[in-house]
């Protein structure tokens, strides 16, 4: 929950959206999307290092996208809210509408070096 400044200041929703932008961070979430995970799970599942996997999960910890439990001798990660996900779907579903400019756009960065997901629509 957002305290101060307004939650709906462009600042804080930027911040917010930074969460979002990392690819690393982006597999880790829709990884958790579909049930909670280990470190261990969620290296398989993103194939990303184990390092790497722990500092992004404290990072979308601190930002309170992602909860951790712990269970035994096992910390179990899930999303905080079910609207990460339903953010997570929506963006997906809103992709598949403007995915050619997203992937043609050149103003937030280099190029996608990797293939889209979704077929591009004809142009």
């Amino acid at each position: 929950m957002f305290l101060s400044p307004t939650p709906q200041s462009v600042e804080v929703q930027a911040k917010f959206f930074r969460g979002f932008g990392d690819p690393a961070r982006l597999s880790i979430l829709r990884a958790l999307r579909d049930r909670p995970m280990t470190v261990t799970e969620l290296v398989v599942a993103t194939e990303l290092s184990q390092p790497n996997t722990s500092n992004h999960l404290r990072c979308l910890r601190d930002c309170g996208l992602v909860t951790a439990d712990q269970q035994g001798k096992y910390v179990i990660y899930r999303l905080s809210d079910d609207r990460v996900a339903e953010l997570l779907d929506l963006a997906g579903s809103l992709l598949a509408d403007v995915a050619r400019g997203v992937y043609e756009c050149t103003r937030y960065g280099g190029p996608i070096l990797i293939k889209p997901e979704l077929p591009l629509p004809e142009a």
